[in-house]
């Protein structure tokens, strides 16, 4: 049964539909394969086999009675660990939550165990999601399948390691600004930001609440579509939720893997192309995937979104100021790590230790470029006029939409780089999302799919779209994907 983790989520769960092979067949492949490499790989933070297992189980049981079940009942899956989970440890990475284990599911686990999915266990990530490698863990790095020396993005590399790496047919990340998508382009593998607002954020630990979105990391873009419409729809608890149907995403991928995009108009950002820091490998792969989708009938364009530039400040000022605002809360006084408490220390000494003690080096970081920006004398001089160029930023994406259907770029502007390579410049760390963070910022939706190999690395290729049109972007990286022939998602690296 080993050849069942080569097989696509969509493949699988038609497997169990026709009763060619069972959930917890499956899922106990996945298992094993998780036994067998991820202490190479390291993208499990904890691994629920019982669990996952029993889980199947009860999905075959009630297969065998008859019962209606969902598309990818029985399809194992990962959650990355910023998602909470009840019963199952939630770290978000860091220590300051070691050993926490909450009460509760994120309303995404909810549907995730309502549809029948075996939840295979929680995946590595930045502390709090916050980094562009999953150096930043506090429980050791996670290792791109494709080269064991370089990193395999951020923050949810532990996410797409485990789908690379064949331990995981699906996963979970999140996206605060690039954090599915910049790891999806360097392991070779499908990140699928939703419009933000499209699900819930109900369970997710915070970061930057106007920014943070879940969403799927998985091998193709049919296997990406069908968790979307698992984990998307509206959450009355979430007061950002949109009230509005699930776009048809399953739909629109099966139609762009059908090969014709006549029609479709595409938008090639100028200032993007613009852009001196992208490697040429990148480049040339991004180009390849713009005359493919022209062979399908696309009309190509290029459009100026001239605050785009401007996107990488703004977002680093937005989201540290969100971020100091809601990890205000890990006090040591309600839940959490608690250090310094001998009788012989005020609370204040408490609770300085305790976030000294729990808080990694750019969790601290981000706390004071966010406290600083968020003081008196400095909120409207930094915050406020990065809101502003977040609204134009807005009325760009606004204006070209008003001339394309989608927007295409490359998803990142170097491959996956060697570990330590930019830790000591964090600018240069922040520059992985240069090309992602303009659809955080405006909420729109954005994917980014496999587009070839640089230098024998992974690229990719992203496609953005207009607010809760994420069929446009599936459809589009589908009928990318139906012209690679193999898939990068199936060249199975040899370190693993």
């Amino acid at each position: 049964m080993s050849d069942l983790t080569k097989r696509t989520a969509a493949e699988l769960a038609a497997s169990m539909e026709a009763g060619e092979v069972t959930s917890e067949q499956v899922t106990r492949a996945f298992v094993d394969r998780i036994a067998a490499v991820d202490d190479k790989i390291h993208a499990f933070l904890h691994v629920d086999a019982e669990g996952a297992l029993a889980t199947a189980r009860r999905v075959d049981a009630d297969r065998a009675a008859g019962k209606d079940l969902a598309p990818l009942a029985g399809v194992p899956i990962a959650i990355k660990d910023i998602v909470v989970t009840k019963g199952l440890p939630t770290t978000a990475g860091s220590k300051m939550l070691e050993s926490w284990i909450p009460p509760y599911d994120a309303t995404i686990v909810e549907r995730i165990r309502a549809a029948g999915m075996p939840i295979l266990g929680k995946t590595n990530c930045d502390e709090f999601a916050m980094g562009s490698s999953t150096e930043y863990s506090a429980y050791g790095n996670t290792f791109n399948p494709w080269d064991l020396e370089r990193i395999p993005g951020g923050s949810g590399g532990g996410s797409s390691a485990a789908v690379a790496a064949r331990m995981a047919p699906l996963a979970i990340g999140t996206d605060t600004g690039g954090s599915i998508r910049q790891p999806g382009a360097v392991t070779g593998t499908v990140g699928a930001k939703p419009t933000y607002g499209a699900n819930s954020r109900y369970g997710l630990i915070a970061f930057s609440s106007s920014l943070d979105t879940p969403g799927p990391v998985t091998r193709t873009m049919l296997d990406a579509a069908m968790l979307h419409e698992v984990i998307c729809g509206h959450d009355p608890r979430d007061s950002t939720s949109i009230p509005q149907p699930v776009p048809p995403v399953v739909e629109a991928a099966r139609q762009g893997l059908s090969g014709d995009l006549s029609g479709m108009r595409l938008g090639i950002i100028k200032e993007f192309a613009e852009e001196k820091g992208a490697e040429p490998g990148v480049v040339a792969a991004f180009e390849a995937g713009v005359e493919a989708l022209a062979k399908l009938g696309a009309t190509i364009e290029e459009v100026s979104c001239p605050h785009f530039t401007y996107a990488l400040p703004a977002y680093y000022l937005i989201s540290p100021s969100e971020c100091s605002s809601n990890l205000a809360r890990y006090d040591s006084v309600r839940y959490g790590l608690r250090v310094g408490d001998d009788g012989q220390h005020s609370l204040e000494e408490v609770m300085s230790a305790t976030r000294e003690a729990g808080f990694g080096p750019e969790v601290k970081r981000r706390i004071i470029l966010g406290t600083y920006a968020l003081s008196a004398g400095y909120v409207d001089q930094f915050y406020g006029q990065a809101q502003k160029v977040r609204t134009l930023i807005t009325r760009d994406f606004e204006a070209a939409y008003s001339k394309v259907d989608a927007l295409v770029s490359p998803t990142t502007p170097f491959v996956a780089f060697k570990f330590g390579s930019r830790t000591a410049d964090p600018y240069q760390m922040y520059l992985a999302d240069l090309f992602t963070i303009p659809s955080n910022l405006s909420g729109g939706p954005a994917i980014s799919v496999p587009s070839g190999l640089s230098d024998g690395l992974p690229a990719g290729f992203q496609v953005m779209a207009p607010t809760m049109r994420d069929d446009v972007a599936y459809r589009v990286c589908a009928a990318l994907e139906s012209t690679q022939e193999p898939r990068l998602s199936d060249m199975i690296p040899d370190v693993v």
